[in-house]
């Protein structure tokens, strides 16, 4: 792996030793989506059993490791369809998420799934002021919830809400306690409001590490933009497993997006999920069309309008190097996600060189002087429409100037 490879090109200083040296990657990074689950939460966003199915049999074709398929506790819909995917036959782990809670716990078991996600407030303040717990309350709940998902066969991932801003003590020696009077198989940094940086995130996963001898996973936030960074960051000091949802779906700002942390991982940093990455364009389009959440034209990786230009300058360079060495005008192909070939804009910011390729495209035969007589019109009916044009009003505006 590398900055340059068939399908990418990077900055080369991602890969140079001085700064790979620094890296602790596990060997095979996990990836749990919590599409079913948090990105629900979305306030507006419900999915039918029928989607949940739907959408946990096109994650686990695309070969994610760790399916999060909902709160059975939430409806009897709910804990349905998880048992639908648990009966399904997928390669994936299925959990669900349960609250510190032995009923959960039971209830989680009669669904079938492989682990559970088990929740309590991870800081102090969301445990004293949100929940009105005291800490000795919590622990003995969570102790005695997960002590009963270890005895019923089933996997504890503890998911302490809100641990980004607790105390680095309070959240090591509470998760100690947890430990050592109840069951850990993973214990997941939950930054609930994005709250991270991302080399505080890096820190605290070292520590983590350090404390509890155990997996640590990472769940972020949008709220400050940087869920991607923060997890990947995460990731690089230790953490095994990141959490997404397609995309990056969820409460207030949504969750770390999947599409563009599987493409930094591979491109930036090396680093091969084994996760298809060519399915991801039409998983996207699946979960935006059964979760009614449209996705931004510009959104990395799954937006329609990343791989193109309308501007004359890139047109004009794209236009010099498209045939011999993509790559020059591209950090990535469009064939690595399946992405349609870069799309040629005619507007108000078009060149000679969008008018050209246009025609061509279109079978238009148009002189030099005829050229620069249509970057004029095209512009004028750009600033007219406040848009770029259509192929069929550039084929009229074409037909008009050749009358």
């Amino acid at each position: 792996m590398g900055f340059r490879e068939e399908k990418w090109w990077v900055a080369p200083a991602n890969y140079v030793p001085e700064i790979t040296s620094k890296l602790q990657f596990v060997k095979d990074v996990k990836i749990l989506d919590t599409t079913l689950r948090d990105g629900e939460q979305q306030p507006g966003v419900v999915f039918s059993r029928e989607d949940k199915v739907v959408i946990a049999k096109k994650l686990d074709a695309i070969g994610i490791h760790k399916i999060e398929a909902g709160t059975p506790a939430v409806s009897q819909g709910d804990a349905d369809a998880i048992r639908e995917i648990c009966d399904s036959g997928l390669k994936a782990e299925i959990y669900c998420f349960v609250r510190n809670v032995v009923s959960d716990i039971e209830l989680a078991k009669k669904c079938g799934v492989h682990g559970v996600l088990a929740e309590v407030p991870g800081s102090e303040h969301l445990l004293n002021k949100g929940m009105k717990w005291s800490v000795e309350k919590a622990i003995k709940a969570a102790c005695e919830a997960t002590s009963a998902a270890r005895d019923l066969g089933m996997k504890v991932t503890f998911f302490p809400a809100d641990g980004s801003r607790a105390s680095l003590d309070f959240l090591l020696d509470t998760l100690s306690a947890i430990k050592e009077g109840g069951h850990l198989d993973a214990v997941t940094l939950v930054d609930t409001f994005g709250a991270f940086s991302p080399e505080g995130a890096a820190y605290t996963v070292r520590k983590m590490i350090e404390r509890l001898q155990c997996p640590i996973e990472v769940h972020c936030h949008e709220d400050f933009g940087l869920s991607v960074a923060t997890t990947i960051a995460a990731l690089s000091a230790g953490a095994s497993c990141a959490h997404v949802t397609v995309n990056g779906i969820g409460e207030r700002t949504g969750n770390t997006p999947l599409e563009p942390l599987l493409v930094s991982l591979r491109a930036l940093y090396g680093i091969d999920t084994g996760i298809d990455l060519s399915q991801l364009l039409d998983l996207s389009r699946e979960v935006e069309k059964r979760s009614g959440s449209p996705v931004s034209p510009l959104k990395a990786v799954v937006g329609e309008r990343i791989f193109g230009w309308e501007t004359g300058m890139p047109v004009g360079m794209w236009k010099n190097c498209k045939d011999t060495d993509p790559l020059v005008m591209l950090p990535y192909l469009w064939t690595l996600v399946n992405q349609r070939a870069p799309y040629i804009y005619t507007g108000k910011k078009s060149g000679a060189a969008n008018i050209a390729l246009v025609a061509q495209e279109l079978g238009i035969s148009l002189s030099e002087e005829e050229i620069k007589t249509m970057v004029n019109l095209v512009k004028d009916q750009a600033i007219s429409v406040k848009r770029d044009l259509s192929r069929r009003e550039f084929k009229d505006l074409a037909d008009t100037l050749k009358k």
